[in-house]
């Protein structure tokens, strides 16, 4: 009997199987970051997922750093994710939210304003302006310590929101060199203040984001998720085993829904340390398929495996493992930005799945 397929208790969440649709951005959303009906359609088709993790959803203006991204910081937005939501719960499954604020990561061309970060440290490379012009990343400036506060603010703002809209929890985006990311690692934290240095002050924002969603949300219906190792826009850490121990020892304080770790299993060894500290749900991703994600879940170093790749171009993901039957491969001249071309045209295999 596949693991992978079983039926999987989150909290008192139900899923029908250990199958997560990982965070995609997908960059389908108005200029306002307000969903419409290809949205509604493209989550739909993935709803045989055990739970569904959207793409990453901005919490603010300023925190929203790429081009047609969705927001939800305004009512607008909560009405454009109001029939996503309905749409995926109408086909049986279950969907969270993941919020984030893109920090030093975009251009003042998308928001009015320079970047913010926790130190002035640029990214290398170039970012698309609002104009969709390749642009270099501009130097962010460092956020005053009395304005972390109000970053805390917009993500409880955020989960408010995301309630609204009716889902069924949210993921704190921890990853991939956005604002939080920022803050955990020491590449870009050279801060002096009770937001820098130890590990366990380069978490503190994350800590606060983490008991604002919780007020909210209560316990069981908040996640988060982190990426040790991702080198992504010139992130790294002098130490990250040390730094998300760390974070994995404050986490366990709160009653979290999960744990969501993006590390290749080519390495993983920050996430088996994780594991050692986290006794909750860990979700695994990266890079995996059936094959090594069954593996994780039956050695015990993971719970529930999230596809991202794999769910662009096969929307019935669980029903291809369970029938064995052929993965599509998915267009990657179609992942961002466009229309229904590479998003919603992708077929299911099988007329039940469909």
């Amino acid at each position: 009997m596949s693991k992978l397929l079983e039926a999987y208790k989150l909290g008192e969440i139900s899923l029908k199987n250990r199958v997560i649709m990982a965070p995609l951005t997908r960059s389908r959303a108005s200029t306002e970051g307000v969903h419409g009906d290809l949205a509604v359609e493209y989550y739909r088709q993935r709803a045989g997922a055990g739970l569904i993790i959207t793409e990453a959803t901005a919490v603010s203006k300023q925190g929203s750093g790429y081009v047609n991204i969705p927001g939800i910081w305004n009512d607008a937005q909560v009405e454009g994710w109001k029939p996503v939501v309905k749409a995926v719960r109408n086909a049986g499954g279950k969907i969270f939210m993941q919020l984030f604020h893109t920090g030093r990561i975009g251009h003042s061309s998308l928001y009015g304003e320079q970047p913010v970060a926790p130190s002035v440290k640029k990214p290398d490379g170039q970012v698309m302006a609002a104009d969709y012009s390749m642009q270099p990343y501009e130097e962010p400036r460092a956020l005053k310590t009395e304005e972390i506060p109000g970053i805390v603010a917009q993500f409880k703002n955020g989960a408010v929101n995301a309630k609204k809209a009716g889902f069924d929890g949210i993921e704190i985006h921890g990853a991939n060199s956005y604002l939080i990311d920022e803050f955990l690692r020491d590449a870009t934290n050279q801060r002096t203040d009770e937001y820098g240095g130890s590990p366990e002050n380069r978490a503190r924002l994350l800590k606060e984001i983490v008991e604002a969603a919780i007020e909210v949300w209560g316990p069981g219906k908040v996640g988060v998720r982190l990426s040790p190792l991702n080198p992504f826009n010139g992130m790294s850490d002098s130490d990250p085993v040390k730094t998300y121990s760390a974070v994995a020892k404050i986490l366990t304080n709160y009653p979290l829904a999960y744990v969501h770790s993006l590390e290749p299993q080519s390495d993983n060894y920050v996430t088996a340390a994780i594991r050692k500290i986290h006794k909750g749900t860990l979700i695994a991703n990266a890079g995996l398929t059936q094959e090594s994600g069954e593996k994780l879940i039956n050695e015990g170093k993971a719970d529930l495996i999230a596809y991202g790749t794999l769910y662009i171009s096969n929307p019935d993901l669980p029903e291809r493992f369970r029938n064995g039957l052929p993965l599509a491969p998915a267009d990657n001249t179609t992942f961002y930005g466009g229309g229904a071309k590479g998003y919603t045209d992708y077929p299911a295999a099988t007329k039940k799945a469909a």
